[in-house]
This record gives structure tokens, C-alpha cells and sequence, in this order.
């Protein structure tokens, strides 16, 4: 398993009091980091790491085949350590997820106190759904996480969309802003289906 400082997706509150249950995922054919002329698809592009050190407030909807749901949110972020509180989640009340190298704990009401390594061990304990989202804290800072993500690029040279171990995430932003205002995070599924989770940053 990779540090928690890398993989860290502190929002998995959210996917382990909705999510039910394992999905099929259908993952993408891989291929090397890109980047070029807007709404282009190229290779070897050079891009900078994030600081991982933020603070975010906003509100994270998710929507299943079965279910859906949304929460209000605070996240900070410092290096590999976390810590998001969520609130607004009919029926569950408030819920913290708290995050060092080594341990990450979920405790609201609904599940009580849940630790685990890593988060997608926390994720599966929770609910027992597998799934690769692990790379959020990179996708807030609209950067890529790994060096097999496709990119494009709107006029601005921004990144407008990510498709990366699974998951497709595309980008707005709002007006001349550098950093994106608004992520959705699609993951297809069989049949047709798809997760998705919609993420709007309204403080940074």
C-alpha cells in the first residue's frame, strides 16, 4: 500500500455512509501522463507536485445506481495528515474523519469509531466496497497523481479533465482562477451505469 500522504481520499466519509455494497468497475486502458493544445490528449508533460497543505470548505453530493446522497464540509489538509469534518447528512449527524501515516479513523454516530491503515482499508471495513479513489487530494489541486493519467487542457492551459485508474474528473473554474471551484468524479460501472460524486469548493 502507498503512504497515506499519496493515496489519501479524507471525503470517504461520504462514499462509506452511502455507498452499499461491491460495484463492477469497468476500468479504462491505460496510458502515459499528456498534456498539449487545448482539449488535446499528448505525452510527457512536466507538472509540479502540489503542497498537499490546504484548507477547503464546501459541500460533496454522491450519486449510485441505487442511492444518493450529499454533506457540508471542512477539510484540512498538511501533508499526509487530515482532518474533514461533515455535516448534513440526513439521519447520520455529524461525522469526522481524521487521517495520519499509519492510521485513519472514521467516527459518527451511524458507524461509531473506525480505524484502519490506509483509506481504502477504512472504506471497505465500512461498507465493503473496493474502489480506487484515491488520488483526491492531488485532483483538488488540479494536478494528476500518477504518471499514467490522460490530461486536457482548456484555452487557459487549465486542466479541464483527468481520466486516471478508473475515474474521469472534470474541472471548472471560476473565471480567471488557477485552482478549480467544482470537481465531478465519474467512475463507469457495467451496463452503463456510473458513480459519481460532485464536489463544489466554495472556500479555499
Amino acid at each position: 500500500m502507498r503512504n497515506v500522504k499519496h493515496i489519501a481520499f479524507p471525503l470517504i466519509a461520504i462514499t462509506s455512509l452511502i455507498f452499499t455494497g461491491c460495484q463492477q468497475v469497468v476500468k479504462p486502458t491505460q496510458t502515459s501522463t499528456t498534456v498539449g493544445a487545448p482539449n488535446s490528449v499528448t505525452t510527457d508533460i512536466m507538472i509540479a507536485k502540489p503542497s498537499n497543505q490546504f484548507n477547503l470548505e464546501g459541500k460533496i453530493g454522491v450519486k449510485t445506481p441505487k442511492q444518493s446522497g450529499s454533506a457540508f464540509y471542512t477539510w484540512v489538509q498538511d501533508q499526509q495528515d487530515f482532518n474533514i469534518q461533515l455535516s448534513g447528512i440526513l439521519g447520520i449527524g455529524k461525522t469526522v474523519i481524521e487521517g495520519k501515516s499509519g492510521e485513519v479513523t472514521l467516527n459518527s454516530s451511524k458507524t461509531g469509531l473506525i480505524s484502519a491503515e490506509n483509506p481504502e482499508e477504512l472504506l471497505e471495513k465500512a461498507t465493503g466496497w473496493v474502489a480506487p479513489i484515491t488520488h483526491i487530494v492531488d485532483w483538488v489541486q488540479a494536478v494528476p497523481a500518477t504518471e499514467n493519467a490522460q490530461i486536457s487542457r482548456d484555452q487557459a492551459q487549465r486542466i479541464s479533465q483527468i481520466i486516471e485508474d478508473g475515474w474521469t474528473v472534470d474541472f471548472s473554474y471560476k473565471d480567471q482562477a488557477t485552482l478549480p471551484n467544482k470537481l465531478i468524479l465519474k467512475q463507469q460501472l457495467e451496463s452503463d451505469q456510473e458513480n459519481r460524486i460532485t464536489m463544489v469548493i466554495q472556500n479555499r
